[in-house]
């Protein structure tokens, strides 16, 4: 993976993360609400279920409680008379009353005629549930709710059904009656179907939000990164060509030198031999002193090789530090300008890395060339100087200054920024007619490691 795959990922990847954990927690918080909502409502219909047929068999109780207790064991007019008021006793198609004895016989059941009479105490349900005999379990117990599968008068149809049982316990008789379960659940699926849809909208408004965001975030990364490369690339290229330029520019520079110095020197020197073995041929008295001169312009040729190599790469700087490397510089200027340059380093303390040595001598001696060839100074100071452990120089001079905006677009005053801006330091330029300061500025990371910085000192 490239880094700019990286970074579109390292952008993408964790708001996603965040939309599926919102999105998860928002579901999972409303899917408990609804449920529990859902379970509420469920309760409170079984309990007014439970309710309603607690007072209708109290209702049914009391309809048959004067023949009941006027009756013997073995009254069967009473029996009879009893059986026929809780037959007559319904409430719409599935509402109606029921009888069995304890030994499971039917005596009463408005709905299911063929039940009459027949014993039906090994009855099943679909879930197993042996109805009749759980039934007067229950009523012997003390009467209670029991919760089983019957068959529905109105559709016909298996549905789950809460029956509330009483025994009346002289005739040894079972008496209740119950109500159908299945609208209860069917209003609770239905909640549950809506709770379902509203989990679908939320998700889908989620998506409708998250995914153009995703997209958006995904395209401003993919602009940004197009942009910011196709920025790198001309500044590349503009980079690529200043190096160039400044190659060709040095390049230029040292032919002018050779040509002008070196090799107008050696040319004088192989003239002043070719006259010096001439005269000695010819016995001329003073051929010693055209090989005096010959050696003179011979030492002016060493000395230019010299000056040339100490341009390119002073040994002074790798050998006695950055101090001396200046000092050296200022005098070979002052010697070969006739510019006063001074300067002061007493209160620098070198512990700057080779590289950041370097990059201020190349300041340096970028600004020596500036003043030399455009400020047409007298005068040239240099400070160099540390501040809490940040080095800091200046150099200044008192020549004719020049336009801040032209003079920052030269190849030299650039490159005096890039080596500063290499080590994250800054170079302030502060020009007018009465001369210019340039300031270079190096952060404490340009330092050496406080470990290395012992074993230097």
């Amino acid at each position: 993976m490239t880094l700019r795959h990286q970074i579109i990922a390292l952008a993408i990847v964790p708001l996603v993360i965040s939309i599926l954990a919102i999105t998860t927690f928002i579901t999972w918080q409303s899917a408990n609400l609804a449920k529990n909502s859902i379970d509420t409502f469920e309760q409170n219909m079984l309990k007014t279920k439970e309710a309603e047929i607690l007072n209708l068999t109290n209702l049914a109780l009391s309809a048959i409680q004067t023949i009941y207790d006027n009756a013997g064991a073995d009254d069967e007019a009473a029996k009879q008379q009893v059986a026929a008021i809780l037959t007559s006793l319904d409430y719409g198609k599935d509402g109606y009353f029921f009888v069995y004895d304890y030994d499971g016989n039917n005596i009463v059941h408005p709905r299911q005629s063929f039940r009459h009479g027949h014993n039906w105490l090994d009855l099943t349900d679909p879930d197993g549930d042996k109805v009749i005999a759980e039934l007067i379990a229950t009523a012997r117990a003390g009467g209670g709710l029991h919760q089983y599968k019957w068959q529905k008068p109105s559709t016909g149809q298996i549905a789950d059904k809460l029956s509330f049982v009483v025994s009346l316990d002289k005739w040894h008789w079972v008496v209740g009656t119950g109500v159908y379960l299945d609208d209860v659940f069917a209003q609770s699926a239905a909640a549950n179907a809506g709770m379902r849809a509203n989990i679908r909208r939320t998700f889908v408004i989620v998506a409708l939000i998250a995914v153009p965001s995703v997209l958006v975030v995904f395209t401003t990364c993919m602009l940004l990164t197009f942009h910011e490369r196709r920025m790198a690339d001309s500044r590349l290229k503009a980079l690529t060509q200043r190096v160039i330029d400044t190659q060709e520019e040095e390049r230029a520079r040292l032919a002018r030198e050779l040509h002008d110095g070196i090799s107008q020197n050696l040319v004088g020197v192989r003239y002043a031999m070719d006259l010096a073995g001439r005269k000695v041929r010819t016995n001329v008295d003073d051929a010693a002193v055209t090989i005096d001169r010959g050696v003179e312009a011979l030492n002016g040729a060493i000395k230019e090789i010299r000056r040339l190599s100490h341009d390119l790469r002073p040994r002074v700087l790798d050998d006695l530090g950055l101090t001396a490397a200046l000092e050296a510089l200022c005098y070979h200027f002052a010697e070969r300008t006739g510019i006063e340059t001074k300067i002061d380093a007493s209160g620098f303390t070198d512990t700057l890395k080779a590289e950041a040595n370097t990059a201020l001598y190349r300041v340096a001696q970028e600004a020596f060339n500036n003043v030399e060839r455009h400020s047409g100074a007298s005068r040239l100071a240099v400070k160099l100087w540390s501040d809490n452990g940040r080095a800091r120089m200046t150099v200044t001079d008192n020549g004719s200054g020049f336009d801040g905006i032209s003079g920052r677009s030269g190849l030299g005053l650039r490159n005096m920024q890039e080596r500063m801006a290499h080590f994250r330091g800054l170079l302030l330029i502060n020009s007018s007619e009465a001369g210019t300061t340039l300031t270079a500025m190096l952060p404490k990371s340009a330092n050496l490691p406080a470990g290395k910085q012992a074993e230097a000192a």
